[in-house]
């Protein structure tokens, strides 16, 4: 009976062990190589010269990029672009075979279809001429699979008369709407005026974001004077990354049971590195107890559930795995953004709240789940 102890024991404290030390696991470096492949993406459909480079440089913030500059072979006919290129959140998908009589969109569509993902048809207000562009549209009207949909009509100050404006707008909206069968959501922006108010710039972002939730976290630059929120700021595309390879690896049946607990812990590792605070057993502890002594119960129970969840034939594959990664991703973000609040205190002897970093998880965690179409809601303050 003692040696059963004995060893339960030393089972446990090496259990432990890995979680505080986590060592380098294969399964997780393979979800590091299959990630970039599963990257939100954005298809930018235009012609040449339509404003694709411009937009991407008002999402980015990248003054630097061009189509053709860091952007990567996808398919036979487009190319890609990931963002931020050290650690990438979200893509941007570029087609160059878009006025070729030829064009077939089928190989796009498929790169669409594993991530998730919208289409961003971009026209400009003074060309009517926009063939190309639909034939590719119609191609994936046909496919059903691609439903997230934003035209932006670029090109504001090319044209001074506001009469003008309306009447080109209007054009190629109803020719866009009359193929698509509907209504589609529309921007008009100019993106060459500094002007964010005036020229559109802001109600762009909006209505990107709401196609891609990760990117509207990713721009969102609080404009506050704390200095908590500040460093945060500076790692919040980090804890992002670590939150989509979370995501992507609770997809697939059992491997989350793993990969995302340990990507939490070295998550956590790298955020202590950061703010200069040993991270260790005692650190751990008291950190996960600040969230309340029934987080941990919870959170191991509903991991557990997810991955049964996905065992069920064929709706754990879908519906299942879906929920899953929308689940990993927002617990990881959360659990980060907590962390960077507890160890920013930490780091300067100053006493922390329990209540304050109970509602900041959940803020966080409701603010990082996706409104993805199927998602299940559940309850924010849930891990």
């Amino acid at each position: 009976m003692f040696d059963k102890l004995k060893g339960a024991a030393q089972s446990t404290q090496r259990t432990l062990g890995q979680i505080v030390n986590p060592a380098r696991n294969q399964a997780i470096e393979a979800n590091y190589h299959i990630e970039p492949n599963k990257l939100p993406t954005l298809w930018l459909l235009g012609k040449t010269g339509a404003g694709k480079s411009s937009l991407v440089r008002v999402v980015t913030a990248d003054t630097e990029v061009e189509i053709g500059a860091g952007y990567k072979p996808c398919t036979q006919s487009s190319h890609s672009y990931d963002f931020p290129p050290d650690k990438p959140l979200f893509r941007f998908l570029d087609t160059r075979g878009l006025a070729e009589a030829d064009y077939d969109a089928q190989a796009d569509i498929a790169v669409l279809q594993a991530t998730s993902n919208a289409v961003v048809l971009v026209m400009k207000l003074d060309d009517p001429e926009q063939s190309s562009v639909l034939g590719a549209l119609r191609q994936i009207k046909k496919n059903k699979g691609l439903r997230q949909i934003l035209l932006v009509h670029t090109g504001l100050n090319l044209l001074p008369d506001a009469d003008d404006r309306q009447r080109c707008q209007q054009f190629n909206q109803a020719q866009v709407e009359q193929l698509w069968g509907q209504a589609i959501p529309a921007v008009a922006v100019d993106l060459v005026s500094a002007d964010a108010e005036r020229n559109g710039q802001v109600d762009l972002l909006a209505a990107l974001g709401a196609l891609l939730p990760i990117l509207a976290l990713a721009q969102e630059r609080e404009q506050q004077q704390d200095l908590e929120q500040d460093s945060f700021l500076q790692l919040k595309n980090e804890l992002l990354w670590y939150a989509g390879i979370a995501g992507t690896s609770d997809t697939l049946p059992g491997v989350g049971l793993v990969s995302v607990p340990l990507l939490q812990a070295k998550m956590l590792h790298s955020l202590a590195q950061h703010y200069g605070v040993h991270w260790g057993r005692r650190e751990m502890s008291e950190f996960f107890g600040t969230l309340g002594t029934g987080f941990g119960i919870q959170y191991a129970a509903k991991l557990g559930i997810r991955q049964l969840v996905k065992l069920l034939p064929v709706y754990g594959q879908t519906a299942g795995a879906a929920s899953a990664a929308v689940m990993s991703f927002s617990t990881t973000y959360a659990i980060g953004r907590v962390a960077c609040h507890y160890l920013f205190h930490k780091c300067r002897g100053e006493p922390l709240s329990r209540d304050a970093l109970q509602s900041l998880y959940q803020e966080a965690f409701s603010s990082a789940k996706p409104g993805a179409p199927g998602a299940k809601s559940e309850p924010a303050n849930k891990p």
